[in-house]
């Protein structure tokens, strides 16, 4: 198989995976709206339900997932810069998954801090937590 070929592949499968998402959210979104109808809700009332919590919940991700990577930066260049690489020279990307994992690390901490605040604000007013 050449070049050309590979890219009329990938242009193919491609297509067809746009196709298949769209048809899927669609499929999935009216099937969710059908539920709704049968219990008597009106679907466009869920859709324009405010979310109070919404931008705390994105600044505390971004946050913490910022937070992740300055400490992986500090240990990459401070802490792990005179560790060996395990035969490797000092210029080989060793520590490229510790920046990884303290994304998600920092990341996943501030989405827990984000519920445990909604969760205290919500108990506080006297709300069910569903």
């Amino acid at each position: 198989m050449g070049p050309d070929q590979l890219v009329f592949l990938w242009l193919i499968i491609s297509c067809l995976g746009v196709f298949a998402m769209t048809f899927g959210v669609r499929y999935l979104r009216n099937k969710e709206n059908m539920a709704m109808i049968e219990k008597g809700m009106d679907p466009k009332l869920n859709a324009n339900r405010p979310a109070p919590y919404k931008n705390l919940k994105w600044g505390l991700l971004l946050v913490g997932s910022g937070v992740g990577l300055f400490i992986a930066y500090l240990l990459d260049n401070f802490v792990l810069d005179k560790v060996s690489h395990f035969g490797h020279d000092y210029d080989s990307p060793a520590n490229v998954p510790i920046y990884f994992a303290l994304i998600a690390i920092g990341g996943g901490l501030g989405l827990i801090s984000s519920y445990r605040i909604e969760k205290k604000e919500l108990l506080d007013k006297g709300q069910p937590l569903s």
